[in-house]
């Protein structure tokens, strides 16, 4: 009885002493995770509450690929002032600063290109830039170019590519240099 009575505090130790091995693993990504991403707009300093995307809208873990996402109509618009759009990446809740996607001087359909590194299964880091999107995207699609540009149809359509980049920590080349070029 003295024994049963000692194994239940060990046993709960054990466990407490386990628990965040166990939580770090839940929290890890895996190929093909959807990485939650979520946004919001400023028009004419107004902005609007943050917005979870939805998943076909957002990064899959270590998987380049376009998305055609919506921006939804700002209360108030009038073409007048630029629209912005800022977003939030993943659990760890990178953020990516303001991108000017509506009136931003240029006669070109805007794409958005987002950078994801990660390392393993952590996410360590998200960049994006709005560039202008490739003729032949426009020439394939026209629609896409003659929406944009109508000031009245909304929501807008802006394709966003997210591309991967694996970031090793470990330096596999000075890792061959040390076991194999000091073996003389």
């Amino acid at each position: 009885m003295a024994a049963a009575a000692t194994a239940k505090p060990l046993l709960s130790l054990w466990f407490m002493l386990l628990l965040p091995s166990f939580l770090r693993i839940a929290v890890a990504y895996r190929p093909g995770d959807i990485v939650p991403m979520s946004c919001m707009g400023q028009y004419h300093s107004s902005r609007t509450v943050w917005q979870d995307l939805i998943g076909r809208h957002c990064p899959i873990f270590a998987v380049n690929r376009e998305v055609l996402m919506p921006i939804p109509k700002p209360t108030g618009y009038t073409g007048a002032d630029a629209y912005k759009i800022l977003f939030q990446v993943g659990r760890e809740k990178f953020l990516i600063p303001w991108l000017l996607v509506v009136n931003r001087k240029s006669t070109e359909v805007p794409m958005i290109e987002v950078d994801l590194r990660y390392s393993g299964n952590d996410l360590h880091g998200v960049t994006a830039k709005v560039v202008d999107m490739p003729h032949h995207y426009v020439e394939v699609h026209p629609e896409i170019s003659k929406q944009f540009w109508d000031s009245q149809h909304w929501p807008k359509h802006i394709l966003v590519r997210y591309t991967w980049k694996e970031h090793s920590e470990i330096d596999v080349t000075s890792g061959f240099f040390v076991l194999f070029g000091s073996g003389k």
